[in-house]
């Protein structure tokens, strides 16, 4: 007959399990203020199209080269901004999981951003 949680976690009690949490919650906590301060700056098409994003994915800057901007290729812009945007987003997920990991020691948290 099991005995509370003596069994559970190779016989963690109940008072250690939640100082882990509470201090992986701090950590976190505090992960997450750094990655919105964190900014990443990324470029599409040689530098005609910079993007700079925080580690939390907010976009704060699009910066166009005004060479790149002609109206008979508006296409062409859009896709340098998409490429670049995209870029930014991909870069700032790779920053964030890896942020995290170090604290979760690469257990998957979903729903944490």
């Amino acid at each position: 007959m099991a005995k509370g949680f003596n069994g559970f976690g190779g016989g963690m009690n109940m008072n250690a399990l939640m100082k882990q949490a509470q201090k992986m919650q701090k950590q976190m906590e505090e992960a997450q203020a750094e990655l919105a301060e964190k900014t990443l700056e990324v470029t599409s098409g040689g530098g005609a199209v910079k993007i700079t994003i925080t580690g939390k994915k907010e976009l704060k800057a699009i910066e166009i080269d005004k060479d790149v901007v002609d109206p008979d290729d508006v296409e062409m812009l859009q896709d340098l901004i998409l490429t670049a945007v995209n870029e930014a987003f991909k870069q700032a997920e790779e920053v964030y999981n890896t942020q995290m990991g170090k604290i979760t020691g690469g257990m998957g948290m979903p729903g944490m951003m």
